[in-house]
């Protein structure tokens, strides 16, 4: 009968530590971030995100943690990577060559727009670059869509991946297929039609989740790396198993969080966008 080996010295300890780094990371970013609980959102977006204001939706004119095109991208990250947990469970294969179409056009949408608003912002605040043409006057809407897209785009080449890195036994299918990449783009188009009534009831919970799919992402990519260092891939049979690596990444993600905020704090003395900045 197999029996599972037991921890090292080094996980051992690392099972006290990293729980208390943990604790550590949570309180400072408390102490650090703004006050109330959309500050302690906007801490999160601070690092990510340059949070014009123009280029970001309101709340009773109080702009969200993050722009509208990072707003788009990391809640429906963050939704995708979370209805993939349900339906696709373990599924371990990248999508088909047909979704993978899709997904690229996903893409292709996110950096056409993303480099023609550069540009104009850049024509805006210093009035360069006049001999390079804008496609079209970039908004929030085509930022929503487009930075939505890109969030689904990611999550469905994270998932397997996330999968392919935790699992003993595996499940060797596409993670997301037809009716999945359906599913979540129809529903992403109706969250987004939504957030465009620009009601606060729809605003407020999509604060919290771009944000808090932003704090996710960057959770499960150091809970990967930590395991990778630790040797541990391929080792999972239970998600209670992950408890150490996840809460690792936690920290590992609020401490990159907190320097980059301390860092762009420091440089520009502002919680806002940056200085001289807008369009």
């Amino acid at each position: 009968m197999q029996t599972n080996p037991q921890p090292s010295k080094f996980e051992t300890i690392a099972s006290w530590v990293v729980p208390i780094a943990a604790i550590a990371a949570v309180i400072a970013w408390f102490v650090i971030a703004p006050e109330g609980a959309l500050g302690k959102l906007d801490a999160i977006g601070y690092a990510v995100c340059h949070r014009i204001d123009v280029r970001s939706f309101q709340i009773n004119d109080r702009q969200l943690p993050l722009c509208a095109r990072c707003t788009g991208e990391f809640y429906a990250a963050g939704l995708t990577l979370l209805f993939q947990a349900f339906v696709s469970k373990r599924k371990s294969r990248l999508p088909s060559r047909g979704v993978l179409a899709v997904l690229f056009l996903f893409f292709l949408a996110f950096g056409i727009d993303g480099t023609n608003s550069y540009v104009y912002l850049l024509k805006q605040t210093t009035g360069g670059l006049s001999q390079i043409p804008n496609l079209y006057v970039p908004n929030n809407t085509l930022r929503l869509f487009t930075g939505s897209g890109m969030g689904i785009a990611l999550a469905a080449m994270l998932y397997p991946v996330i999968n392919q890195t935790l699992w003993r036994t595996l499940d060797d299918r596409p993670a997301l297929g037809w009716k999945e990449l359906g599913i979540v783009t129809v529903s992403i188009i109706v969250i987004n039609l939504l957030i465009l009534s620009n009601s606060p009831i729809v605003l407020y919970p999509i604060a919290y989740i771009s944000a808090l799919g932003t704090l996710s992402l960057l959770l499960i990519v150091f809970g990967l790396l930590w395991i990778i260092i630790m040797r541990q891939d391929n080792s999972f049979e239970h998600p209670r198993q992950l408890w150490l690596a996840f809460t690792a990444g936690l920290t590992l993600a609020l401490l990159l969080i907190l320097t980059i905020d301390l860092f762009r704090l420091q440089f520009t003395g502002t919680w806002g966008g940056f200085p001289g900045l807008s369009g």
